[in-house]
């Protein structure tokens, strides 16, 4: 799974931060999915679903709305009506820029914008709502007592979720205009209702007036004792895995291209835009990634550079001892090798030749003989250990060439 950054224009003009998950080869569809009220793209349930769709041939658009997370614009401008054409323009870009989305997925009050802006996107066959209210105005009983202060005054600050939020008249007055019955009975494209009967944010009782309303095909899924935010990764794979599931009925997936494979012994390293250090590596057929530990900066999502290089050397190891035990026939059941890396001075290290004082590369590495051999087994096989190719590379005097790759 590749995740990109991306920058898109909304719909009054500002720069929308956004971030486009995607599988490793081609998509087989792509998706927008809209976020819950004041939150972001990043928030859990977000990354989580979009992340398993993507791992799933699916690519995901998520983006921020216009004054929210890392996108420009003004939140006390914004309103219902502007994030759904937040959420049009989202779906103009995939359509210029990739490929126009299949599915639409929206969370919490994303999943109103997203059942009113369906009827402008064609190209969608697919509609799927998480905890979603049956109308827009249903997001005024966060504001409490400041409700009155916004109508009187024209504007005030709501604390939402631990932040504060400048709410407007004009929101109050947009909202109200929002109907859904209407737009979810013509919306035409198959629906999927996601919701906690246990909601606390959002009553089971609009997911059922949004079934209701809506024409077959429908489908609803009960989320258990989900929290409205899904913060359980558990509860936001199982939504990916259902959508999955669900969407090959009515999503006509692109026959996925035969991914181009690298010659063996080849190796590409890319940066993949997730965190500071997320790195893509592909040997021969095999893709993995490369990360630096959270201390470092990094996501932890993959082993460290000098993981990967101790990772090598036990593997060379471990598979070296086992040639050489085969072909000798003597009872080695297994073998396994662990590994260290550290700097340490010249003078601290017994086999250095020059003890000048300078800072080494010191690996030390364990390895542990499995089966019923005697002392000379286990002492020819330690030393052909010594003798595994990736050692004697890192013993030999190693020439690195490097120049600029050609630009297409």
């Amino acid at each position: 799974m590749v995740s990109e950054k991306v920058t898109l224009k909304g719909a009054l003009g500002d720069e929308l931060a956004a971030r486009l998950d995607r599988p490793d080869g081609p998509a087989r569809a792509y998706a927008l999915f809209a976020h819950c009220f004041t939150c972001s793209k990043d928030i859990f349930a977000a990354a989580r679903i979009a992340g398993a769709l993507a791992e799933r041939g699916i690519a995901v658009l998520r983006f921020d709305f216009t004054g929210l997370g890392m996108s420009g614009g003004d939140f006390a401008n914004t309103n219902f009506s502007s994030n759904v054409a937040d959420l049009i323009a989202a779906a103009d870009f995939l359509r210029e820029t990739y490929e126009a989305p299949d599915i639409l997925i929206g969370h919490s009050l994303g999943g109103a914008a997203i059942l009113r802006a369906a009827g402008d996107i064609p190209e969608a066959s697919a509609v799927a709502t998480i905890g979603a209210p049956a109308d827009a105005a249903h997001v005024s009983k966060n504001f409490g007592d400041k409700i009155s202060a916004i109508t009187e005054n024209g504007e005030a600050e709501v604390e939402l979720a631990g932040r504060t939020f400048r709410i407007k008249k004009q929101f109050l007055d947009d909202i109200e205009e929002h109907t859904q019955q209407e737009h979810i009975g013509k919306l035409k494209k198959a629906l999927l209702l996601f919701h906690a009967p246990r909601d606390e944010q959002v009553s089971i009782d609009d997911a059922a007036k949004i079934f209701i309303a809506a024409k077959h095909p429908k489908s609803f899924i009960s989320l258990d004792d989900a929290d409205h935010l899904l913060r359980r990764r558990v509860d936001a794979v199982y939504v990916a895995d259902v959508l999955c599931a669900w969407a090959q009925r009515y999503v006509r997936y692109a026959e996925p291209a035969a991914k181009p494979v690298a010659e063996e012994g080849d190796v590409t390293v890319t940066e993949t835009g997730a965190g500071k250090f997320q790195q893509r590596v592909q040997a021969g057929k095999h893709v993995f990634l490369a990360d630096e530990p959270e201390e470092m900066g990094g996501m932890s999502t993959g082993p460290a550079p000098y993981d990967w290089l101790l990772a090598g050397l036990g593997a060379c190891t471990s598979m070296t001892v086992r040639m050489y035990a085969d072909r000798k026939k003597w009872p080695l059941k297994g073998v396994s090798v662990r590994l260290t890396h550290q700097k340490v001075h010249e003078e601290d290290c017994e086999d250095c030749e020059d003890n000048s004082g300078a800072k080494v590369d010191l690996m030390t590495r364990e390895v542990e003989l499995i089966g019923d051999l005697d002392d000379g087994q286990r002492a020819k096989l330690l030393e052909i250990a010594d003798k595994c190719p990736v050692h004697r590379t890192l013993e030999s005097k190693v020439r690195i060439e490097t120049a600029l790759a050609d630009r297409d």
